[in-house]
Formats: C-alpha cells, sequence, structure tokens
C-alpha cells in the first residue's frame, strides 16, 4: 500500500491505459482480419474473411499482373488477353459476394485495389511496353495520364456508392477504359511500327485517361433484368453475339468498347443540342 501512494497519479492512469489496451489487442490474433456487421440491429464482431469472392479477386489481380509480366516480355497479345480476362474476373466476384451474401467491407477494399492493377497500371505498362515507351518522355506521360485517370476514376467511384443513380457510370469505367487499350494492342499487336499507329495509342490510351475523370455519363446496364422471361429470339441473339466475337476476338472487342468509349461524349453533345434548341424555341 505504501508503494502506491508513492507513484504519481498520472503514471497511475497512463498504466491503467495501457493495461486496458493490452487485454483489448489481446482479443485478436496478430494478424488477423477483424469486422464489425449490424445482426439484428446490433454490432457483432467477426474475424476472417470470406474465400470464394476474395479468391476471385486474386485470380484477377494475378491476371493483370501477368499481363504487365507479358508485355515487359514482349508477349503483347497474351498480356491483353490477360486484361481482358481480369474483367470477367471481376465482374464475377461482386456476383458471387451478394449471390452468396458474403459482402465484406474488406472485399470492397481489396477489389479497389485489385482493379487499379488490372484496369490502371497494367493496360498502361501493355501500351508503354508496345508502342508508347519509344517516343521518351511523352511517352510515359501519356501513360501515366492513364493511370492517375484509373487511379482518380476508382476513388471517385468508391465516395459515390450510393449517391448517385445506378443506371450511369459518372466518368468511363476503368474496365472498359482497360478493355478500349488493351483491345487496341490485341488487335495491332502484330503490325509494324508506324506513325498511324503511334498516333492512335495516344489517342485512345490518353482520351481513356481523360474520359475516366470526366463527369460525362455512361449506361451502366445495370438496370437490365437478366432474371425476368424474354423472349425466345432473345437466345438467338445471345448465340449470334458469341459467334460473331469467337470469329475475331480483337477486333470485335475492340470495336465494341471503343464505341462504347465514344457513345459518352457523343450522347452528351447530343442532349447539349437538344438543351440549346428547346432554350432557342
Amino acid at each position: 500500500m505504501s508503494e502506491d501512494k508513492n507513484i504519481p497519479e498520472s503514471e497511475k492512469v497512463a498504466g491503467s491505459d495501457k493495461l486496458t489496451a493490452s487485454s483489448s489487442v489481446g482479443e485478436y490474433e496478430p494478424g488477423e482480419v477483424v469486422e464489425e456487421e449490424l445482426v439484428e440491429g446490433a454490432p457483432v464482431r467477426r474475424k476472417g474473411i470470406y474465400l470464394l469472392p476474395n479468391a476471385l479477386t486474386t485470380a484477377s489481380l494475378f491476371s493483370g499482373f501477368y499481363a504487365i509480366v507479358s508485355a515487359a516480355n514482349g508477349m503483347f497479345d497474351n498480356a491483353a488477353i490477360a486484361v481482358f480476362v481480369s474483367m470477367i474476373l471481376d465482374g464475377l466476384d461482386g456476383r458471387v459476394a451478394r449471390m452468396t451474401n458474403t459482402q465484406s467491407k474488406f472485399g470492397e477494399e481489396y477489389d479497389s485495389l485489385s482493379d487499379m492493377v488490372a484496369f490502371g497500371v497494367a493496360p498502361g505498362l501493355v501500351a508503354f511496353f508496345w508502342s508508347l515507351n519509344e517516343l521518351g518522355q511523352v511517352g510515359w506521360a501519356v501513360t501515366f495520364i492513364y493511370v492517375a485517370g484509373a487511379a482518380l476514376r476508382l476513388a471517385r467511384f468508391n465516395t459515390q456508392i450510393g449517391s448517385v443513380d445506378k443506371k450511369f457510370f459518372v466518368g468511363l469505367a476503368s474496365p472498359a477504359a482497360a478493355a478500349c487499350v488493351a483491345g487496341l494492342v490485341w488487335c495491332f499487336h502484330d503490325v509494324d511500327p508506324a506513325t498511324w499507329l503511334t498516333l492512335m495509342t495516344i489517342i485512345v490510351v490518353g482520351g481513356s485517361g481523360v474520359l475516366m475523370v470526366s463527369n460525362i455519363l455512361y449506361r451502366s446496364f445495370k438496370d437490365l433484368d437478366l432474371r425476368g422471361r424474354v423472349p425466345f429470339a432473345a437466345i438467338l441473339l445471345v448465340v449470334l453475339t458469341f459467334v460473331v466475337i469467337a470469329l475475331d476476338p480483337a477486333t470485335v472487342l475492340f470495336t465494341g468498347f471503343l464505341i462504347y468509349g465514344l457513345s459518352g461524349p457523343f450522347l452528351a453533345l447530343t442532349r447539349k443540342a437538344r438543351r440549346k434548341s428547346a432554350s432557342a424555341d
């Protein structure tokens, strides 16, 4: 008791705080992911992560990393295909998480970081190793415009969740921008270097980066009802689509995503012209 009396009050408080902190930290294993969820209105802490959706996200990340390695080794067709594989896997992980009710904050953050590699860094470096590296500072500047645009696009998307109309994307979505760049490389990877091809690469890569951070609206197609009944002819249209893509995947995919990328500015100009004509009347 006499020893306790000789200890200053400030040290007693500090010591009790340390004890409380150490006891609270000891409740969890080091390195374990702990998330707080609301279950019937009550906060519940859960340890660990969901395997299936995060495994798909990891596969998407690996595919983006493989695209970078392939481009560095001169295998540009494989690199472009890997970017499209990342798109498929990225589309699956979110749907699988919703279908199996395994959404989590960790999964959202992991998916965003994976998208930055697969749809930001990977397409930019693939285009750089393929064509833009011959332009020196101009080449890496154009590449950085794309990579920075993808980072800003993903950051803005994460902050706008729940506050914008789900029918539209504000700015070109990063997977669509990546498809434009990867489709260009896949379509012309075996063409000899030429001035027109270099200019096209600058326009597609730089333009995709600018469109991602623009305020132009793009249809998200999230309002399509894929669960309801459709006419029998619809399945024939699906079969025809697969046949057309199989004939020349590189050209069809590049053309399709390029049209989608240009549809935003075109529709924006059309709406602006209609407003001007309406105000003039």
